[in-house]
């Protein structure tokens, strides 16, 4: 079961504070839209929060909406004073961003959230973003837009401009990935050609999504563990396995294999899900886990001899993820 104590432990009356020392927040850091918009998408998969979470998801709302300017973009940074440290743009956190709004537009369980949600996110669909990730994200957040409101046209307007953007894999089997290097958040490039696939009915484009899956599942996979590439990426000869390895990575594996499960029903994708999770309870390249039961934080990372014991948001969202299809699991098909 996913606990959300630290969570709210991270999380203020403005939004919720990127880093921690150990399970203490770092308020000199700031806040960051990138980590907001992995709180709403955690939250709003929540089939029945109780109220500290629906508080929690409104004030995330709060602060998303905050960061949006007039034409869609989004802020990222706001410093511990209230004060935005950058301008509007397109990065990864817009992508986030869309994703997280999409998220609770389809499936927070207060109307008005997802009425103001999905609002924002017609918004900031009319943005276009020259980086992968960041449309990678935000297909993701039109995919859940488009589970509930099939119509919607902001929303089928963006996986159309995905489906010309997103990498295709490449002709070598060796190294089908569509990048020279794996980098992070791997798997949300090929969940994104999954669902546009799904939603465009073009299945030529989910295949080439599940194929670089397959492939990437391969690649980060040793015996019977995960051993996911490091933050500075990978790319052979380089050695493996390699750190610091971030929970971010099993994070979008776990998405993508439930992702994938869910449209195929084949139990490879199914091992993939339970194989993610258990890089966190302790099946990974170190055999210690990365989560702390006593605060339910996540650990920032694995390095090459131990745990950073650090519990920032990033890394205590990807557990919550990834807890939430565990406690799914056995129920059938993922949420």
């Amino acid at each position: 079961m996913p606990a959300f104590d630290h969570l709210l432990r991270l999380s203020d009356d403005t939004g919720l504070l990127e880093h921690a020392n150990g399970a203490t927040p770092r308020r000199e850091h700031g806040y960051c839209l990138d980590d907001v918009a992995r709180g709403l998408v955690v939250l709003a998969r929540e089939p029945d929060p109780p109220a500290a979470l629906r508080q929690l998801l409104e004030r995330y709302l709060a602060f998303t909406a905050h960061a949006q300017d007039s034409n869609g973009a989004f802020r990222n940074r706001l410093g511990y004073d209230r004060r935005w440290q950058d301008r509007p743009d397109t990065g990864d956190w817009w992508g986030r961003a869309l994703w997280g709004l999409g998220t609770v537009a389809a499936r927070a369980t207060i109307p008005r959230l997802r009425a103001e949600a999905l609002a924002a996110f017609a918004l900031g669909a009319t943005q276009r973003s020259p980086w992968p990730r960041a449309i990678a994200f935000a297909t993701l957040g039109g995919a859940e837009v488009l589970s509930r409101y099939p119509g919607h046209r902001s929303a089928r307007a963006l996986l159309k401009a995905a489906s010309r953007s997103l990498g295709r894999p490449g002709t070598d089997p060796e190294w089908p990935w569509p990048e020279p290097r794996l980098g992070y958040a791997n798997a949300a490039l090929a969940q994104a050609l999954i669902v546009v696939g799904h939603h465009e009915h073009d299945d030529t484009l989910a295949d080439h999504g599940l194929r670089l899956l397959r492939w990437l599942l391969h690649t980060e996979t040793r015996g019977e563990h995960l051993s996911l590439v490091p933050t500075r990426g990978w790319r052979p000869p380089e050695p493996r396995p390699a750190y610091d390895q971030q929970p971010i990575e099993a994070a979008a594996l776990a998405d993508a294999c439930a992702t994938a499960w869910t449209l195929t029903a084949d139990q490879h994708w199914k091992a993939g899900l339970r194989r993610s999770i258990a890089w966190f309870t302790g099946d990974n390249d170190h055999g210690v886990p990365m989560m702390d039961p006593d605060t339910g934080g996540g650990f920032d990372g694995l390095t090459d001899t131990a745990v950073n014991t650090n519990q920032g948001a990033e890394s205590t969202l990807a557990l919550l993820s990834t807890l939430q299809y565990a406690r799914n699991l056995e129920g059938g098909l993922p949420d």
